[in-house]
């Protein structure tokens, strides 16, 4: 009997836990090795959705690609994530796989909000994926009121309320107060 306190399973292992009846509506990660539930708050969904809505509503409008939200997982260098939110480029993937749980193709940009389940060692191991597999990542911190912007080979730049987030080489043009995803400022 496969349980989350169980350390280093198998891919395969990890695949037959989320197919179980009674995981089906969980959401939950690999990492590392390790099978780890997605359990987010109001705060950070919150977050989450304000940078859907902005960064969505501009890749839509500018038909760039496609988003997928904290139900969307992608195979990021043999693991399997669900960022809160990822953008999908029709140049790095044409057509959307069907009928998959984890696309498995690294989207352009993923969206992490921190959530007081998320651990800082399984967060290094993920930022340090996405940066492997060429993904952008924005890393909003709820209770700092920050975003960390990851880009392959380059710093990392963190961002404050008062400063603007700007979509790069990722997404030209797009700009967006940081202000506006934290709904309390």
């Amino acid at each position: 009997m496969l349980n989350l306190q169980q350390k280093l399973v198998t891919k395969e292992a990890f695949y037959e836990f989320v197919m179980r009846p009674e995981n089906r509506d969980r959401n939950f990660e690999y990492i590392a090795g390790e099978i780890v539930e997605v359990v987010s708050n109001n705060e950070s969904s919150g977050a989450a959705a304000n940078l859907i809505v902005y960064f969505g509503g501009y890749v839509l409008t500018n038909k760039l690609g496609r988003i997928t939200g904290s139900d969307g997982g992608y195979v990021i260098n043999g693991e399997d994530y669900i960022p809160d939110a990822a953008f999908m480029s029709y140049k790095r993937q044409p057509v959307r796989p069907k009928k998959v749980a984890y696309n498995p193709v690294a989207p352009d940009l993923a969206i992490e909000v921190l959530s007081p389940g998320n651990k800082p060692a399984d967060m290094a191991i993920k930022t340090a994926n996405y940066m492997t597999t060429g993904t952008v990542l924005w890393l909003a911190d709820t209770d700092t009121k920050t975003i960390d912007v990851w880009i392959p080979g380059q710093s990392v730049k963190r961002l404050r309320v008062g400063d603007v987030l700007e979509g790069g080489d990722v997404l030209p043009g797009f700009q967006l107060a940081v202000a506006d995803i934290f709904e309390d400022e």
